[in-house]
């Protein structure tokens, strides 16, 4: 019994000591994870301080260079603007001096040009009045030839419209002529054929005598005419006459005598 009680104190006294050292354990790693997450916020901490050191050393590093930059755009902007200045200073001198300078040079001139003028006077006028009567003459003489132009001008056009007017009629005429015969000649091939369609038909002598004689009468008038009469009943024209010359006149030339 004393044995039992014994273990039981023994074990309960190891459960209390194991309980003690799990305790402590407990307490070590809670004691180390306080330590690491103090060390985590101390160690974040300061790594924002120094992210914020050179954050702020980067913008005022920034704002340095800004501001060289302005003062070097500044000071070219008014280095320009002083160039550009004293460029329009030079520009206005030189030209005001060239604007002394045509001046004085044309008051020259025109001094030398009034003392041609009251020297030769007398020289211009003379000069004046013999160009003044060569003009007129000139002027008489080129209205005198320009009336003469006209007047041979007017004479042609007007021989030139009577010529064409001639030449007109006459083709009127040579075309009423042709035109006359051709009738002519178309007849008397009618009759032609009436006379041999007649021959062809011819029942007596006396009449087939009657009707050579016709026909020999039709045949000299186609010779008259021109045309050359056959037994077989063709008709052949003459041929044209040949011009004595050839026309050399220009087409369309009103004033040609080959028309």
């Amino acid at each position: 019994m004393a044995e039992q009680k014994e273990s039981s104190v023994l074990f309960s006294l190891k459960e209390l000591m194991n309980l003690e050292q799990e305790r402590i354990t407990q307490e070590a790693a809670s004691q180390q994870r306080q330590a690491r997450e103090a060390r985590e916020r101390r160690e974040a901490e300061e790594r924002a301080l120094r992210d914020a050191e050179d954050r702020r050393s980067r913008e005022a590093e920034e704002a340095r260079r800004a501001a060289e930059q302005r003062q070097r755009e500044d000071a070219a902007r008014l280095e320009a603007i002083k160039q550009a200045e004293l460029e329009r200073s030079k520009a206005e001198a030189e030209h005001r001096a060239h604007l002394q300078t045509v001046a004085a040079q044309r008051e020259h001139e025109a001094q030398l040009v009034k003392i041609r003028q009251q020297s030769s006077a007398k020289q211009i006028k003379i000069a004046a009045a013999v160009a003044i009567t060569i003009l007129g003459i000139g002027m008489a003489g080129l209205g005198f030839k320009w009336k003469q132009d006209q007047e041979l001008a007017a004479a042609q056009r007007a021989q030139a419209a009577q010529e064409l007017a001639k030449a007109q009629e006459e083709t009127k005429r040579i075309e009423a002529e042709r035109a006359k015969l051709e009738q002519q000649i178309a007849d008397a091939e009618k009759d032609r054929q009436r006379i041999e369609l007649a021959l062809s038909t011819a029942k007596s002598e006396n009449e087939r005598q009657a009707l050579r004689i016709e026909q020999q009468r039709n045949e000299a008038r186609l010779k008259g005419l021109g045309v050359e009469g056959s037994s077989a009943g063709k008709t052949k024209p003459t041929k044209p006459a040949k011009p004595a010359k050839p026309c050399d006149c220009r087409p369309g030339d009103p004033l040609c005598s080959c028309l």
